[in-house]
This record gives structure tokens, C-alpha cells and sequence, in this order.
């Protein structure tokens, strides 16, 4: 018998029946008449047998309950008054403190996901406060400027009219990433998903950030362009989105007359692979974790010099998983940067 996982039934009669024993021997001492002490000790069993158990029931398992309660903290529906009346007194208090140890690990899960949802928030609300305030008191140091004097000087007017502008528009565009990741977040932007050729819209991009490339003589191409390639079912306008952040970021990051190369690979007859890679800077291996999160930025001060709202990544995570896929990133420091992200085949082209 495993004495530690007993159910209060087998306690109490494992209990009672050591009582009988020991009072049935007595009996014998005393009277030996055989009938009567195996009468008088089967009574006595029965009897200790429905005491015990019943001083289990009332007064353990009763307080078991309560503590069962407490964990799932709700109104008892049907099915769990069944449970605590008839499962319940079926368990051995090993089962319970089992059930008991199960319930406190996952409450520990959830304050350390708590602890961790709050400490990122706050370091949200800092990078977001910093963000925003960093244009802000340019514009005000422009504008204190131009009333100061500066505007009857044309040349100087005319300098810090178009260092406001430029503010403004960060601002305007950091506003508009923020709307757009958090429709993104809620679900309230739908997917427009068609078939289209993923090898064309990549051509398309590049075509448009062709005078951002050559500015810093970097060439864009597609690898193994002969070869035919995979259409993919997808929301083409989004996905249009995410190719203009990662190969725009390839350009921003990576090294005069570099290149950015995007390749386009069939991981299976479900499942194709987009990655855009650089020749630049690279990302420390310790910042690889957390590339997608909302503001977060490898290099703060070189990040600031060449612009962006720090939250292009993240748009490109919430747009890749909205469409159920994934999307990975490799890196090493002075070798450069590669971002890759899956999308559904639609069909060959």
C-alpha cells in the first residue's frame, strides 16, 4: 500500500482497521469468546471506520475546499460543485498539495509576466516621452530663434524654417507609426489577402528607393533573379510596407558603396522566405532579442542620425504574424544584417 497517496476512504478505514485489532485483542484478553469479540470488533470497524471519515470529510476536507475556491477565485458552476463533492474527497492530500504547488507556480508565472509587462511599459512610455519631446524642443529652440531676430535674416529664416519642417514631419510620421502599430495590435486593420508575384512587388520597391540607395552608392538587387520564383497569398499593400522598412533600413545602416540583397527562397511547397540582407554595421549578439520591440534601439545616438521613429521594426512583426507567419533576424557586428520573413505560397509565376 502507498501509505502517502491515500484517499481519505482508505485512511479512514486503513486507520479504523488498526483500532479493530487492537480493541478486538483486548477483547480476546479479557473475554475469550471468539463470536462475540469478531461481532463486537466488525461493529466497532464499521463504526470507527464511518467517524473517521466523516471527521476527514468535515473538518480536512472541508477547509481543502476552501482553498480549492481560492484558487480558481469564481463562483462554483455545477460541474465544479460535482467536483468538490464527489471528486474531490477522492484525491489524497499528496494529489492536493500537487494540484496546490501546480496552481502557486503558475500564479508566480503570471506576476514575473506581470513584472515584465511593467517594466517594459515604462521603458515604453520613457523612449516614447523621449521620442517626442526631442523634436518638440528642437521646434521651440527654432521658433525662440526666429522671434529673437532670426527671421529678418533670410538666409537664416530660411535655415530654420526648413530644420522645423523636418521636425514636423518626424513628428507627423511618428504619430502615424504609432496609429498604425496600434491598429495592428487590435486587429482593427483588415487584411486585403490576393495572389501576387513576390519577386515583382521587391522590383517595385527597389525602384522606388533607387535615389535613397545611390545617395550612399548602394546597390539593391535580388538574388538569383533568373531563377522563377513562388507567388504568395498575402495583403500586397502590407507586405509592400514591410519591404520598404527592411530594405530602407539595409540602406540607412549599411556601408557606402555596399549592397543590400534581397533573396527569395521556396522553404517548402507551403511556405515561402524573404530575406533582405546588408553588408553594414551588424547588431551585437545581445541586442538580437529584442530588435522588434517598439523603440528599442541598438545604437541610440547613430540610431537618431539617420532617422526613423524606432518603430519600423516592430510594424514589420505585427504585419508578418497578422498573416500568421514569422519573421527572424541574424547579425554580427561589422559583417552586417539579415531580416527574414515567411509568407503562404500562392501559386508558381
Amino acid at each position: 500500500m502507498d501509505f502517502k497517496n491515500l484517499t481519505p476512504k482508505q485512511l479512514s478505514l486503513f486507520t479504523a482497521t488498526i483500532l479493530s485489532i487492537i480493541v478486538g485483542f483486548g477483547m480476546w484478553l479479557i473475554h475469550p469468546d471468539i463470536v462475540e469479540v469478531l461481532v463486537s470488533t466488525f461493529i466497532f470497524l464499521v463504526l470507527s471506520y464511518a467517524l473517521i471519515l466523516y471527521t476527514l470529510q468535515k473538518f480536512i476536507y472541508r477547509k481543502i475546499k476552501l482553498i480549492y475556491k481560492f484558487i480558481y477565485q469564481t463562483k462554483a458552476s455545477k460541474r465544479e460543485e460535482t467536483y468538490y463533492k464527489y471528486i474531490l474527497p477522492q484525491k489524497s492530500i499528496d494529489e492536493v498539495r500537487a494540484d496546490v504547488e501546480k496552481w502557486a507556480e503558475q500564479r508566480m508565472g503570471e506576476i514575473d509576466l506581470l513584472r515584465a509587462n511593467e517594466a517594459y511599459r515604462k521603458e515604453f512610455l520613457q523612449n516614447l516621452a523621449h521620442e517626442i519631446k526631442t523634436p518638440i524642443f528642437a521646434l521651440q529652440g527654432y521658433l525662440e530663434l526666429l522671434q529673437g531676430g532670426a527671421a529678418e535674416d533670410e538666409t537664416m529664416r530660411e535655415r530654420f524654417l526648413s530644420k522645423s519642417e523636418k521636425n514636423v514631419d518626424r513628428l507627423v510620421n511618428l504619430a502615424n507609426d504609432i496609429d498604425i502599430i496600434s491598429k495592428l495590435e487590435s486587429g482593427e486593420i483588415p487584411l486585403n489577402k490576393e495572389v501576387f508575384s513576390i519577386r515583382n512587388l521587391v522590383k517595385e520597391v527597389i525602384e522606388s528607393l533607387y535615389i535613397k540607395a545611390t545617395a550612399k552608392h548602394i546597390k539593391c538587387a535580388i538574388k538569383n533573379e533568373d531563377h522563377f520564383s513562388y507567388s504568395v497569398f498575402a495583403d500586397k499593400e502590407r507586405i509592400r510596407q514591410v519591404l520598404i522598412n527592411l530594405i530602407e533600413n539595409g540602406i540607412k545602416y549599411g556601408k557606402e558603396h555596399g549592397k543590400v540583397m534581397i533573396g527569395i527562397y521556396n522553404v517548402d511547397e507551403a511556405t515561402v522566405l524573404i530575406e533582405v540582407s546588408d553588408d553594414g554595421m551588424g547588431i551585437a549578439e545581445e541586442h538580437l532579442s529584442r530588435v522588434f520591440e517598439r523603440f528599442y534601439r541598438t545604437d541610440r545616438a547613430r540610431n537618431r542620425q539617420v532617422g526613423g521613429s524606432g518603430l519600423g521594426l516592430a510594424i514589420c512583426k505585427h504585419i508578418v504574424e497578422a498573416h500568421n507567419q514569422s519573421i527572424h533576424v541574424r547579425s554580427k557586428v561589422d559583417v552586417g544584417t539579415t531580416i527574414g520573413f515567411t509568407l503562404p505560397v500562392g501559386n508558381k509565376v
